[in-house]
């Protein structure tokens, strides 16, 4: 009996957190997004010349190779180490781009317009990265470590991740009676020392409770 090939199986899982597809490469700048959300939390691989609904149409031009390399070093910042493999199946060539969980992140995009911005990637869609996250990740490379207090809005944001699944920063800063910036770097500081995590509710970044 045949073994199935192993892009096939791969293509059969659907897109997902460390899978995505790409039917061609037409804009180093927009495949840079997807690079820097899948270096920016789990890594992943990106399949070029496979459709949305996973039919394999086979990569174009030899330039998309190219234009991937380019986008991982010339639109990202910083780069991102990127591995491409060659795939044939039934004659046709897929593209698999690897791309590992990066320790640098942030990675930044940078747009048509010379704008830089960071992409974290949730189940099957790339989102902006918020102010909060970019801290964490910054405060994470830091050498000197983190000094967390345990102060009344901790203990209280603690609390109310005992029985409730998630908090956004706005409710977080309501409950606790704190500004923005007190909450961002309280926030900030679980995410990057493991106590916290994050995920997406309503296309809204929301902060949980690490498992």
């Amino acid at each position: 009996m045949n073994k199935k090939h192993p892009i096939l199986l791969r293509i059969e899982e659907g897109e997902h957190q460390q899978l995505d597809f790409k039917f061609e490469i037409s804009s180093c700048s927009k495949i840079a997004k997807t690079i820097s959300a899948f270096a920016n939390t789990d890594g992943g691989s990106l399949l070029i010349g496979v459709k949305d609904n996973g039919n394999i149409a086979g990569v174009r031009s030899e330039e998309e190779c190219y234009m991937i390399e380019a986008a991982a070093s010339l639109y990202c910042k910083p780069a991102v180490p990127v591995k491409i493999k060659n795939w044939i199946i039934d004659g046709k060539t897929v593209l698999e781009a690897i791309i590992p969980a990066s320790p640098d992140a942030p990675h930044y995009a940078i747009d048509t317009n010379k704008k830089e911005f960071a992409y974290i990637r949730v189940k099957d869609e790339n989102f902006l990265a918020n102010e909060i996250l970019l801290h964490a990740w910054r405060k994470r490379k830091n050498k000197d470590g983190i000094l967390l207090r345990l102060t009344p809005p901790v203990e209280k944001l603690l609390a109310y991740l005992e029985t409730h699944t998630f908090i956004t920063s706005r409710e977080f800063c309501k409950r606790a009676h704190i500004p923005y910036p007190t909450a961002r770097t309280i926030l900030s500081d679980l995410l990057a020392i493991g106590t916290l995590s994050y995920t997406m509710k309503e296309k809204r970044i929301v902060y949980i409770r690490s498992t």
